[in-house]
């Protein structure tokens, strides 16, 4: 069998749909190729339901953080409640609300196996065996996402290690766990499973601090909770050689020191999911990130015929930028004469670790700013110290941080770390986009009492 659209994509996750809804608005056809359920990793073992279990734990903290309010809360955390209300938020793996919403815009989904076959085609392997060839007039785009990665550490592939999608899914809390990874992934789901009972949690992360990649204090001050308020175990610049379950418990061997749970996360990063989908036919690697430009043109492939958005193309393996990417590349499809190109997922990609306190974080750190030859000034303030911090209850710490370029005194880079500071994030985000100079920020006053009170404060530190 042989069909035709304008665009073919292989891949429903949110990058995908958001592809295939842009060009449809556009006047184009669009098909949509998924082998798995539609709405992708985001939607049923990522975003979704990491923020669902971590909730409940965050939730009450906020309650017991405001006196009178505290005493009110007489009791624990109702384990069966915050699960249902999991399985709800991810449609209890159900793609029946994504399917119709493909169906409600016009965008055609093909179920099946998606590999390209040439330029514009597409051969579809169906669960049966059948083949449906796909030809694309315009546009094939990849959008097939990333898996979890496993280091090549010794008994780790035998131990039954689980991944992020089984974390994310549980049914009940281990009664203990070791982390292997102290990134977002290690970091929500110590936070989580904590506040869901399991008793012993230990994080082993090979690096420095945990959270590498943000500012140093973000990460320094996540291990200090963690240990100091949580009881959760954090063993930094460790190195882990062997993993071996010994009656039914995981034996880590770290540093010639032996660390025992029931059971064991990797949550060491992701790698593109570009291993079967027919790269080889357009003379790409498989398995490798897909090159691409500004407009998310495959650089390596001539015919402007071949795209990639989202995880697929590691510019950024965010959801949003994803998202972000794709409408991006349906404009260019759709209105090549326009011109559109993608430059905020590289200059100011938002990004949150929705532990307790969040780690929110956009645009450059110090260090990376340094790297890349800015002249740049930090400028500090407690997260706690405005009076409408005050207001929100006791005990509310943290840091925030902005990375100021010196030459065109703009915000390059802007990191918070506190309660609920994922929620403040945006404002770091626009003023890093528009490149609005201090002097004309010092003009935005924040309302009062707001925690968002520091604004005025950073900029006061600065000198103005």
């Amino acid at each position: 069998m042989a069909e035709s659209f304008d665009v073919v994509v292989i891949g429903a996750g949110p990058a995908g749909e958001n592809v295939a809804d842009r060009v449809v608005k556009a006047g184009l056809s669009a098909v949509v190729i998924e082998s798995g359920l539609v709405g992708g990793e985001c939607s049923y073992w990522a975003c979704m339901p990491s923020k669902a279990l971590l909730r409940p734990g965050e939730a009450l903290r906020m309650v017991r953080r405001v006196p009178g309010a505290r005493e009110a809360v007489t009791g624990e955390i109702d384990l069966s409640e915050s699960l249902k209300r999991r399985d709800a938020m991810i449609s209890n793996l159900d793609d029946k609300w994504q399917v119709k919403w493909l169906v409600d815009n016009n965008i055609e989904l093909v179920r099946g196996h998606g590999r390209i076959a040439g330029k514009r085609q597409v051969q579809v392997t169906h669960e049966d065996g059948t083949v449906t060839d796909i030809t694309a007039s315009k546009a094939v785009v990849i959008s097939t996402g990333s898996v979890s990665v496993t280091p090549p550490i010794s008994g780790l592939s035998e131990s039954d290690a689980w991944d992020s999608r089984v974390i994310t899914t549980l049914d009940k809390p281990p009664a203990s766990l070791i982390i292997i990874g102290g990134g977002v992934v290690g970091v929500e789901m110590a936070q989580a499973w904590h506040d869901l009972g399991t008793e012993s949690v230990t994080i082993i992360e090979r690096g420095s601090r945990l959270l590498e990649r943000e500012e140093p204090f973000a990460g320094e001050h996540i291990e200090k909770v963690f240990t100091e308020e949580y009881g959760i175990n954090v063993l930094t610049s460790a190195d882990c050689t062997k993993v071996e379950r010994v009656d039914g418990s995981v034996v880590v061997t770290c540093d010639d020191k032996q660390i025992e749970a029931d059971e064991i996360l990797v949550a060491t990063g992701r790698k593109p999911q570009t291993f079967d989908i027919g790269l080889e036919s357009a003379g790409l690697e498989p398995g490798a990130f897909v090159q691409v430009d500004d407009q998310m043109r495959v650089t390596e492939v001539s015919g402007d015929w071949l795209y990639a958005v989202g995880d697929a193309n590691g510019r950024s393996l965010l959801t949003h930028d994803g998202k972000y990417q794709a409408r991006i590349v349906g404009d260019v499809i759709a209105s090549p004469e326009k011109g559109a190109r993608a430059y905020g997922d590289i200059v100011a990609s938002p990004r949150v670790v929705f532990s307790d306190p969040h780690v929110a974080a956009v645009g450059l750190t110090e260090e990376r700013a340094t790297t890349q030859g800015l002249t740049v000034r930090t400028v500090d303030y407690g997260f706690g110290w405005t009076a409408g911090a005050s207001t929100t209850g006791e005990g509310i710490e943290g840091n925030v941080r902005i990375v100021v370029d010196e030459d065109t005194r703009t915000i390059v880079g802007a990191t918070f770390v506190g309660p609920g500071a994922g929620e403040m994030l945006h404002a770091a985000t626009i003023a890093i986009i528009s490149k609005i100079t201090l002097d004309e920020l010092w003009h935005a006053t924040p309302a009062f009492p707001t925690i968002s009170e520091f604004w005025l404060r950073l900029l006061e530190a600065y000198g103005l």
